[in-house]
């Protein structure tokens, strides 16, 4: 460092140094100054470096998820001005469906992705930070949550909101994709009125898609089933098909046909094609993406949904939560929309009661 003569002291800080009259090769620096520990402060270019490891950034939570569930909690906290950051595959349910239809105040739908995107924009503008990476794992270290993500990032919270939500097994046809939850849909619950007496497409594999279809005979009598995978059906399944006059192809599909957002039909291998303006997708398997907490201890349903309290939606380990469609329940937007939020209010009680008690 040559001739550097220190008449005083250089205190390290959190965020730099403080520098208290120090000589330089006769140029002196005013006492008490700060200085960051990125500055040049001498002129031949020495550096100061300090050996102290910088303190993690904590958060006061964090919420695995930015679907709907994840959303809505994050504006909640963020208008309790929390210290919040969503981490996001940005790749779940709500970013392949084109229309919700069966939200309150949209009634000619409304997309995933718009309130995906409007849902960001207004956590934002209340300070709620995000990261597009996808966690892989989490562990507790003391009083605090580390998160490790598949990028080898690591992350810190007080308290955790899982809401990585559900993927569907859906097939590999290109042309499926723009027409979900326009024209295709995968919930009967939220979209059987859609084909209320039109003529419908079960696209599926064995019994889950003929259930689908038996399901589907409420709204309408015109129902073809595609076996796709030719999977095995039950025969007392296969005789109520016959009952419901379902007709039944036990053949693969070679390619769906669509104009834009709308289904045309499909054309099977064997070289038949079929004609439909409206198509349910039913093939089971869905991922209920509930792995990453595992680890700690988080007790999960016999279908691997996340149990939680019905009023808190806290699970049984003390500060992890779970909301929507990956907690046990019905998997709907508004169902979703309500835990997110109910999740929020209890996450902000338990870190107010937790700020009470170090006072």
């Amino acid at each position: 460092m040559g001739n550097l003569n220190v008449m005083d002291i250089i205190t390290p800080t959190n965020k730099g140094y403080n520098v208290k009259k120090v000589i330089n090769r006769g140029a002196t620096m005013e006492r008490d100054q700060h200085y960051s520990k990125y500055d040049n402060v001498f002129p031949d270019g020495v550096l100061f470096e300090s050996n102290r490891k910088k303190e993690p950034e904590v958060h006061d939570c964090i919420i695995v998820g930015g679907g709907i569930a994840g959303l809505q909690a994050a504006i909640q906290l963020g208008r309790y001005c929390h210290k919040v950051l969503v981490i996001d595959s940005n790749y779940g349910r709500s970013n392949l469906c084109h229309a919700y239809h069966n939200i309150l105040g949209w009634p000619d739908g409304i997309s995933g992705p718009f309130l995906r995107e409007t849902g960001k924009s207004q956590a934002e503008q209340l300070g709620v930070k995000f990261i597009e990476e996808e966690i892989v794992r989490i562990e507790k270290g003391g009083k605090q949550f580390i998160l490790h993500s598949k990028a080898s990032s690591t992350f810190y919270a007080k308290r955790i909101l899982i809401a990585t939500g559900v993927m569907d097994r859906l097939p590999p046809f290109p042309n499926l994709y723009p027409c979900l939850g326009i024209s295709v849909y995968v919930c009967p619950d939220c979209d059987g009125y859609e084909v209320k007496d039109k003529r419908a497409l079960v696209l599926g594999s064995g019994n889950v898609g003929a259930n689908m279809a038996l399901t589907l005979t409420y709204w309408t009598d015109d129902l073809i089933y595609i076996n796709h995978e030719k999977a095995t059906i039950d025969a007392i399944i296969l005789k109520q098909l016959k009952d419901k006059n379902i007709k039944l192809y036990q053949e693969a599909i070679k390619e769906v046909i669509a104009d834009g957002s709308t289904i045309q039909g499909v054309h099977l291998e064997n070289g038949e094609k079929i004609a439909a303006n409206r198509a349910f997708v039913a093939f089971g398997g869905n991922e209920v993406h509930s792995s990453i907490v595992k680890e700690l201890g988080v007790k999960l349903h016999q279908n691997k949904h996340i149990l939680v309290d019905p009023r808190t939606k806290m699970t049984n380990i003390e500060h992890v939560w779970a909301a929507g469609d990956v907690v046990a329940h019905s998997e709907q937007v508004t169902i979703a929309l309500g835990e997110g939020m109910q999740a929020a209010i209890w996450i902000h009680k338990s870190l107010l009661k937790e700020g009470m008690e170090e006072l």
